[in-house]
């Protein structure tokens, strides 16, 4: 089992910058998928980044070159830098782990933190 907490929302105006975080703790595999989704009131949720434990990154094109994903595999956290920040990126932000590298691996989500956009 694996518990995911993330911290870091908040209320930003447009062109700002804020930081989530996300530990994980629990029984972690070596190798593990994190990252971040989104979801925006009324709208389906969608991601924004995930990174590998090996340090291969995928990020939505809707946030490269505004966003970057990194992590701390001692520590088992993962972290959003978001900067150049625009209303539509308002959402409640996911942190998600898929634990292990088989098609087996279980999915894991935290509870979600707030990231508002002001403009």
């Amino acid at each position: 089992q694996v518990q995911l907490v993330e911290s870091g929302g908040g209320l930003v105006e447009t062109g700002g910058s804020l930081r989530v975080s996300c530990a994980a703790s629990g029984t972690i595999f070596s190798i593990n998928t994190m990252g971040w989704y989104r979801q925006a009131p009324g709208k389906q949720r969608e991601l924004v980044a995930t990174i590998i434990s090996t340090g291969s990154i995928n990020y939505a094109d809707s946030v490269k070159g505004r966003f970057t994903i990194s992590r701390d595999n001692a520590k088992n956290t993962v972290y959003l830098q978001m900067n150049s920040l625009k209303p539509e990126d308002t959402g409640v932000y996911y942190c998600k782990m898929r634990n292990g590298a088989t098609i087996t691996a279980r999915h894991y989500w935290g509870q979600g933190t707030q990231v508002t956009v002001s403009s």
